[in-house]
């Protein structure tokens, strides 16, 4: 689990969008299902939630596109306009108050190894969850996996009227 204060940089494979986390994502997980699976053309998405506005940009912008969701509420996909990778998402459910920030585009992706492992049932079969980590076949309740300090950022943010 990371901490609030951890900050980390991350860019597209052109290095036009560049972005850094202002602190520690809310919570870090890697979806299994088979819509996640298909968007990302590999066995699962990892994404690290977080405030959007601690998302700091530090090049372009990149580009909202809306895109269907399994949901059926879609979902808007930040992208680099140049080389059209994917940074981050905003899902319907939170809005474009939290992005879920794709792990993989960050500098040092391997210091935000997921909280949990969701929609497992659907997972790849060769894919092995390490032991420890917490793995829920479908998705998870909040208040049981979540640290408290997300929790109460995420309270926080609701209040605003996101």
């Amino acid at each position: 689990m990371t901490t609030a204060t951890q900050t980390h940089e991350g860019a597209c494979t052109c290095g036009a969008v560049r972005y850094r986390l202002a602190s520690g994502p809310l919570f870090v997980h890697a979806c299994h299902c088979r819509w996640c699976q298909r968007e990302t053309g590999t066995a699962f998405a990892l994404n690290a939630m977080i405030e959007t506005d601690r998302v700091e940009s530090l090049g372009e912008p990149p580009e909202l596109v809306p895109t269907p969701s399994q949901s059926g509420r879609g979902q808007q996909i930040a992208r680099c306009p140049h080389c059209r990778v994917a940074v981050w998402s905003h899902y319907a459910g939170a809005g474009t108050a939290v992005a879920f920030v794709r792990v993989g585009t960050l500098r040092e992706p391997d210091r935000l190894p997921p909280d949990i492992h969701i929609f497992t049932a659907s997972k790849q079969p060769w894919v092995v969850l390490p032991a420890g980590t917490p793995a829920v076949e479908a998705f998870y309740d909040r208040e049981q996996h979540w640290p408290a300090a997300s929790l109460e950022r995420r309270h926080v943010l609701l209040s605003r009227g996101r």
